[in-house]
């Protein structure tokens, strides 16, 4: 049987056109990319608001002063340490050599607990390490040593309201 050109040249085009159909389903789409799940973000110990108030302070630089200097702090209370509410949430309080209180944010990281500036990670160098914290005192070391050698680790007992 002869075909004339015509009937070739359609019978040529549908063979191509199934070819193409064929070898498009033959190809695989790339698997969409798996979802990424942030992290969990690390929670502080305790929220800022817990530190609003008036506190004793003091300093120690050897642990066997750790109790002399907490009654020291609870001496303080006729001229407290005020920590304040923060415009955004934190709490206001004075970093080391400044003369003004700034705003702190309360933050965890490594299983820990810093007071710091919220523009900083977790543990930076302006940050100071929570001790220790229970409603009525909290303890506290600056981060970055040579602060710690100047300011020795800080004793915060809350001030009975009068």
């Amino acid at each position: 049987m002869t075909l004339g050109i015509g009937k070739a040249f359609v019978l040529a085009a549908m063979g191509s056109a199934l070819a193409a159909a064929l070898a498009g389903c033959m190809t695989t789409t790339p698997a969409p990319e798996p979802a990424t799940v942030a992290a969990p973000q690390a929670r502080a110990s305790f929220p800022a608001e817990a530190l609003v108030g008036k506190w004793g302070l003091a300093s120690y630089r050897k642990d066997a002063d750790k109790a002399r200097t907490e009654a020291a702090a609870r001496e303080q209370c006729g001229k407290p340490y005020v920590i304040g509410k923060g415009p955004t949430g934190g709490v206001t309080m004075y970093q080391a050599d400044q003369p003004k209180p700034e705003e702190l944010v309360v933050k965890a990281g490594d299983g820990k607990t810093y007071i710091g500036p919220a523009s900083d990670p977790a543990g930076g160098q302006l940050d100071r390490e929570v001790v220790s914290f229970d409603n009525n005192e909290f303890i506290t070391q600056w981060v970055d040593p040579e602060t710690v050698s100047r300011y020795g680790t800080m004793v915060f007992v809350r001030c009975s309201a009068k």
